[in-house]
């Protein structure tokens, strides 16, 4: 891969965006490539936990690139909005937890990618926004749909709208970023973060994650059914036993499940 990176360690994968002189803005190559590199994540059972940055300090990922949509046909678009709609879906319903570490510029796509992780944690000069309406097009790569489920209709259309960058203290304010940290500190907050989770029972939060995803399409009745029907699956497995058990024991559980 040319355009992004992958290295895992203790079960914990970084995905990189390798663009910086084009501040890691998407291009057809790269979407690709992460799509290619999430499809392999999702088999692999030695990795529990994803995070996704960007190369450089100036960056996570600018936006979409426009020197690549700039000549293109609707028909182009509309497979541009497609092929990043199948890339950014296997980042968000990967059974592994996904961390956006949002290192500088998450403009557009850059907006969008980190809307479709877990957990965003922002470093302290993170920049968010929805630029496209200044460009004349609408955010393609999932921007109308994931904002207004994160941070409610009405700011999201406030943003998109007015195309307005907002700061990563602001972002978090409005529940767009779970955490600000120093920009010093982005990757260990989110090892940190990562080794938390990691601690936990990764068969129950990936289930967990999935019955989150698929209850946003539902009402509360058949989620909370859903959910019931999830916990109840939770008995039949090593991990229930072993945590309860370690639980009543007062020792540290070991759970092993995944």
């Amino acid at each position: 891969m040319n355009c992004v990176t992958l290295e895992v360690f203790d079960q914990i994968a970084t995905v990189t965006i390798n663009r910086p002189k084009a501040l890691n803005a998407l291009n057809t190559q790269t979407l690709t490539e992460l799509r290619e590199c999430f499809a392999g994540l999702e088999e692999r059972k030695d990795v529990r936990v994803v995070i996704l940055t960007g190369a450089g300090g100036k960056a996570f990922v600018a936006g979409a690139d426009i020197s690549e949509m700039v000549d293109a046909t609707p028909a182009e678009g509309r497979a541009m909005a497609l092929l990043a709609m199948e890339t950014f879906n296997k980042l968000e319903n990967m059974p592994q937890v996904t961390i956006a570490a949002v290192n500088g510029y998450a403009l557009g796509g850059g907006c969008e990618i980190s809307m479709s992780c877990d957990i965003r944690i922002a470093a302290d000069n993170a920049v968010f926004g929805q630029p496209e309406c200044g460009l004349g097009i609408i955010p393609g790569f999932g921007g109308t749909q994931r904002l207004a489920r994160l941070i409610g209709k009405g700011r999201a259309k406030e943003l998109i709208f007015t195309c307005d960058r907002i700061d990563a203290q602001e972002a978090y304010r409005i529940g767009l970023a779970n955490q600000v940290v120093p920009a010093g500190e982005l990757m260990d907050a989110c090892r940190k973060t990562a080794e938390k989770i990691l601690s936990k029972g990764s068969y129950a939060v990936s289930l967990a994650k999935s019955v989150i995803n698929a209850g946003q399409d539902m009402d509360l009745s058949n989620g909370l059914k859903m959910e019931a029907d999830a916990f109840g699956f939770t008995f039949s497995t090593h991990d229930k036993r072993e945590g309860m058990t370690a639980f009543l024991e007062k020792r540290p559980a070991e759970l092993t499940d995944f």
